[in-house]
């Protein structure tokens, strides 16, 4: 079942959170419905413009779209992830997604409401839903680079203003997450008190975490051992920090570097442990089937887990 994000935060919000999982090829495609229709969990399939710029979007889309059919009890929504105008017009034009981001964070205030208020008129026009962001998160994902020194936490006294001159459907807050495999590096964690003053202002609002991957040093350890050079020191979002932001308006969560490590470390390990082999569809196996079971667990540990009920009702 297709929906838009707007719909699933309606019924989300305080109570759970919906994991945001970018995609690039079938086999990531694959284990994450396949997660998702074993526990009835409603998720959101992202698409950022470089993913659509490599695979093509159209491909994505028919990937996307196979598989709704191969798990049809899934319950979810098509997004394009880090949005600009390029990508979201022709997204818009041609159909498929129903939520889009537009990141104007970078931009100054008024800047970003005047871009950000442009694509909600224009998506909204066709039932699309739309992310907004304000604070600039730093890391680097995709073909996004951004360095500490420019980075800066969502202020809270801007939000009311911003929501209510834009009229987008959510917001990606910068609560002291980042981008990448190269997280809290300082030890900071998320900044919860500025999360708690952004809900007091936006009661009932849905908020977006970016940057949500954990960064498991066990993940971390076994692609090192394996052959890799991932740094060690790296802190994703811990487990109790989720719990504790979801309360908090959260209702998205997106992963993406924690995808790409499990894809490291299967391949880095299964071609360490059978140098012989040269087929892709014997580690993709492996891939999909890992893949599927960190999915599972995130769905518990975000508290989706069985909710897809709720919208087929």
């Amino acid at each position: 079942m297709l929906l838009t994000t707007k719909q699933l935060f309606e019924k989300c919000y305080g109570r759970y959170a919906i994991a945001a999982v970018n995609v690039f090829f079938m086999e990531e495609i694959h284990g994450l419905f396949a997660a998702a229709q074993q526990t009835g969990s409603p998720f959101i399939v992202q698409t950022t413009p470089f993913a659509r710029d490599y695979a093509a979007a159209e491909m994505l889309l028919a990937m996307i779209n196979a598989a709704a059919k191969i798990y049809p009890d899934t319950v979810f929504a098509i997004h394009m992830d880090h949005g600009y105008e390029e990508h979201i017009y022709d997204a818009v034009a041609k159909g498929g997604y129903t939520s889009v981001m537009i990141d104007a964070s970078h931009d100054t205030f008024d800047k970003n409401i005047e871009r950000t208020k442009a694509i909600v008129e224009l998506a909204h026009s066709r039932g699309i839903s739309v992310e907004a962001e304000l604070g600039v998160l730093a890391g680097v994902e995709d073909d996004l680079t951004v360095d500490a020194a420019h980075s800066f936490y969502t202020n809270p006294q801007e939000v009311e203003d911003f929501v209510a001159a834009t009229g987008c459907d959510s917001l990606a807050i910068a609560v002291g997450t980042s981008h990448g495999a190269y997280k809290f590096s300082g030890g900071q964690g998320l900044q919860l008190h500025i999360l708690n003053e952004i809900q007091k202002r936006l009661p009932g609002f849905p908020l977006v975490l970016h940057g949500g991957s954990n960064v498991s040093s066990e993940v971390v350890e076994r692609i090192n051992a394996a052959g890799g050079k991932i740094k060690t020191d790296a802190r994703g979002v811990q487990d109790d920090e989720i719990r504790k932001a979801i309360p908090l308006g959260v209702c998205k969560i997106n992963i993406a570097t924690d995808m790409r490590l499990v894809w490291t470390m299967v391949n880095r390990e299964f071609f360490r442990d059978k140098p012989d082999e040269f087929a892709p569809t014997t580690p993709g196996k492996t891939f999909i089937e890992t893949y599927k079971n960190f999915m599972i667990s995130k769905f518990e540990l975000f508290g989706s887990t069985g909710k897809a009920i709720e919208f087929q009702n």
